[in-house]
């Protein structure tokens, strides 16, 4: 008698070609983005649910999988996981999954494009040409980024590639991180500094943290308070990890020149919310990862983690990678 096939609970939009190569090994229960998977899923058939697919909206905690015993691997469609309690998922037995490198160079892309937007005034340039008021004088002179200091909170993966880039620009790079990135320092890409140091001497301070307990909010009014009246601020990590209300005093009173965000503490966000009534932030609906490639990349990685764990093979990108040699 043929085993039973696996159940997964799939809550993200899955091109055809990887939907059916899930459809060859799973049944599949389609969640919409954001639901509440017990709306899906009768609570008698609970036990039955092997894998999780989803993005950073699906809640992964401890009271979750205690009614979904059955699950084995949980693959985030994102890099970041705070979405999920990896300590109660590995003291299941569960593997966390996500989808690191895929999405480095697009992110750090548009970090510094983020960058030319916001410290050469583009987006306000744009308008100015579109509104008519060229013909009526001339923009307000920008900054240049050639021989400014670019300060990077966090110096992991993204980090170094937008330092690579910074250089292009002829930026001086610093960098602030819990330990030294050796290579970083001995090809002279950039010098450690320390953290207060980092905001003080940087005219854009660039953040590359992982949301966690550590690093929420962890830019707030004392770091702004360390930046020059004259400095930027860009973040493409998570919303969270800055001192919204903070910002936007800072912001709007012109304490610091400007700011430029892909990522906000809550999303989406309204055309009523502080930030957009600034002139000197620029802003992006979360899409440091946005293009074609890039998604596409991730969108792989994810399906593939969810396959090789409920396989019973190592997947490429394990969060609780300590749980492996245990789970097998």
């Amino acid at each position: 008698m043929a085993a039973s096939r696996k159940k997964i609970v799939v809550s993200l939009t899955v091109p055809a070609d990887l939907r059916e190569r899930l459809q060859n090994e799973f049944d599949l229960i389609d969640l919409p983005v954001g639901g509440n998977i017990d709306d899906v899923v009768p609570a008698s058939d609970r036990a039955g649910i092997h894998g999780l697919l989803g993005t950073l909206r699906l809640k992964v905690d401890d009271a979750l999988l205690a009614r979904y015993p059955g699950v084995e691997v949980v693959s985030n469609y994102a890099v970041g996981f705070d979405n999920i309690d990896v300590d109660a998922a590995t003291k299941r037995n569960v593997l966390v999954c996500n989808t690191p490198e895929v999405l480095d160079k697009a992110v750090a892309d548009l970090t510094l494009g983020l960058m030319l937007c916001a410290m050469r005034d583009m987006v306000r340039g744009d308008g100015f040409v579109r509104g008519g008021k060229w013909m009526k004088g001339a923009l307000p002179l920008s900054t240049d980024l050639a021989g400014k200091t670019l300060g990077l909170l966090g110096m992991g993966r993204i980090g170094r590639m937008v330092a690579a880039r910074a250089k292009a620009f002829d930026m001086d790079v610093i960098y602030h991180n819990r330990k030294k990135d050796e290579a970083a320092e001995s090809s002279g890409l950039a010098r450690w500094v320390e953290r207060e140091a980092l905001f003080r001497q940087s005219d854009v301070v660039s953040v590359h943290v992982p949301l966690s307990d550590e690093t929420t909010r962890c830019v707030g009014a004392r770091e702004l308070g360390w930046m020059k009246p004259s400095a930027f601020l860009v973040n493409t990590a998570r919303g969270k990890v800055l001192d919204e209300d903070a910002l936007v005093e800072f912001l709007r009173e012109r304490k610091i020149a400007g700011a430029a965000l892909d990522v906000m503490t809550v999303e989406p966000i309204g055309a009523d919310h502080p930030l957009c009534q600034l002139d000197n932030v620029v802003l992006q609906p979360h899409v440091a990862s946005g293009t074609v490639e890039t998604r596409r990349a991730m969108m792989d990685l994810a399906v593939e983690n969810l396959i090789l764990g409920l396989r019973g093979e190592r997947p490429r990108a394990l969060v609780n990678a300590g749980l492996w040699p245990r789970k097998a």
